[in-house]
């Protein structure tokens, strides 16, 4: 598929919307490299449940975990935790001082490092995120998570030759799994061509294990292609309606706001004859 240079823009702008937080829509675990953690002792809120949380939520989790991140920073459980919902709030750089800072406290710790590096590019320090990663991974022993972490990474810095290699790496080590194929839908996304990122995000929702970002990832390129109705349809699945429809709001004005995506479809049917 040939795309247009707007229709590439696009795309990228809202795929990076995606990745920015969220590391190219890889599941919860994947992203932060957090495990799930028993928190009845704590009150904490349980990890599984953070991205089905409202916004209110999230925020009197912050401070839940905030409170207990203050009696014991180095607590890497918590500290991950506290760090994640951090970014999810919006909070990045205190999210990354909360990484820096247990990064130091474990230098040799690959779950750690994971979540430093990912706490990085979504600050958007891009390089110091791919050495963290990178020194999180076991070459003799590559985790699947790492190998598509990296390749987030990489398509963000617009190499995306060299991140579907190892999103392909990934998956020959975790065949279907869902984050890896929304992953390098994502990476075709970036550069404009929909069909192809839309074929491997159907794949993926259609895999057992699929997470609601997975499907919210769906929803994003069947949006940017102007079927609303469908894209909407596919968020009310996992949001409430007022937040399904904000997300389409959302997404029509930024079409509206670059020529409407209709002018590019004709643009793109005249590059393609």
């Amino acid at each position: 598929m040939r795309n247009s240079a707007r229709a590439r823009r696009l795309a990228a702008t809202a795929a990076a919307l995606v990745i920015t937080a969220t590391l190219a829509g890889c599941s919860q675990a994947a992203r932060t490299g957090v495990s799930n953690v028993t928190t009845a002792s704590t009150g904490a809120p349980a990890q599984q449940n953070i991205a089905a949380m409202s916004t209110s939520e999230v925020e009197a989790a912050a401070d839940s975990l905030g409170r207990l991140y203050i009696r014991d920073p180095k607590d890497k459980a918590i500290a991950l935790r506290y760090a994640n919902i951090l970014q999810m709030s919006g909070r990045t750089d205190q999210s990354l001082a909360v990484m820096r800072k247990l990064a130091i406290d474990h230098p040799k710790d690959r779950e750690v490092l994971a979540a430093y590096g990912k706490a990085l590019a979504a600050a958007g320090e891009l390089e110091p995120a791919l050495d963290a990663i990178r020194r999180a991974q076991t070459p003799e022993y590559p985790d699947w998570k790492l190998l598509s972490a990296e390749g987030a990474i990489l398509d963000q810095l617009g190499q995306p030759d060299a991140a579907r290699a190892l999103y392909r790496r990934a998956l020959d080590l975790q065949p279907d799994e869902p984050s890896v194929l929304s992953n390098l839908g994502m990476s075709y996304l970036l550069q404009g061509d929909l069909r192809t990122a839309e074929a491997y995000m159907g794949k993926a929702v259609a895999t057992p294990g699929a997470d609601s970002r997975v499907r919210q990832n769906l929803a994003l390129v069947v949006g940017l292609q102007g079927r609303f109705r469908e894209a909407e349809a596919i968020a009310r699945r996992e949001l409430s309606p007022e937040q399904a429809e904000a997300n389409m709001a959302y997404l029509r004005a930024m079409l509206a706001q670059t020529d409407s995506w209709s002018e590019i479809a004709r643009e793109d049917a005249r590059n393609t004859n």
